[in-house]
C-alpha cells in the first residue's frame, strides 16, 4: 500500500482529548480496510499564518499513514465534513521518517535559546541591544570630554 503523511488542524476551542479522539475515528475508519497509522505527532496549539474560519490558533496534528487511495479520500472527506477540523494537507511520501518531526526537534531548541542570552537587568537583550550597560570605555570617554567642555572637574 502506499504511504501518506497528512497534517490536520483543528480549531483551538476543542481540548487536546478531542484531537485525540479524532485520530482514534480515523485510526477506526483506515483499520476497516487493512489501513494503519504509523506515526503520529501531536504538535500542539500554534498560531495560524491567517485566519481561518476566524480562528488565529489551531491544534496541529502529523500522521504518517500507510492506506489505499480510496480510503484516504474516505479519510478526507469524514474531515471535510467535521467542524472542528479547519484544514487537512495529505502528501503522498516514498518512506514514513520514524525520527520526529523537524517541527518537534526545533520546538526542543527553542526552549535553549530563550534562557541563553540576558541582557543588563536580567532582562533579554533587545534586537539591536548588545546587553552591555553604559558603563563601556567609550561613555565614559565621552562624559569626561563633555564635562572638560563645560569646565567641570
Amino acid at each position: 500500500m502506499p504511504l501518506y503523511e497528512s497534517v490536520l488542524i483543528a480549531r483551538n476551542d476543542v481540548s487536546q482529548t478531542q484531537v485525540e479522539t479524532i485520530v482514534t475515528d480515523i485510526e477506526t475508519l483506515l483499520a476497516q480496510d487493512g489501513g494503519v497509522i504509523e506515526k503520529r505527532e501531536f504538535w500542539g496549539l500554534r498560531s495560524l499564518a491567517y485566519r481561518i474560519k476566524k480562528n488565529r490558533k489551531g491544534h496541529y496534528v502529523l500522521l504518517g499513514l500507510n492506506a489505499r487511495p480510496d480510503q484516504i479520500r474516505e479519510m478526507e472527506r469524514q474531515l471535510g465534513l467535521n467542524e472542528d477540523i479547519l484544514r487537512v494537507l495529505t502528501l503522498r511520501v516514498d518512506e514514513i521518517d520514524p525520527n520526529p518531526s523537524a517541527i518537534l526537534s526545533r520546538k526542543g531548541e527553542d526552549r535553549g535559546d530563550r534562557a541563553a542570552p540576558r541582557g543588563v537587568g536580567g532582562k533579554p537583550a533587545g534586537r539591536f541591544d548588545s546587553g552591555r550597560g553604559d558603563d563601556r570605555e567609550e561613555f565614559r570617554a565621552r562624559g569626561e570630554r563633555e564635562d572638560a567642555d563645560l569646565g567641570v572637574e
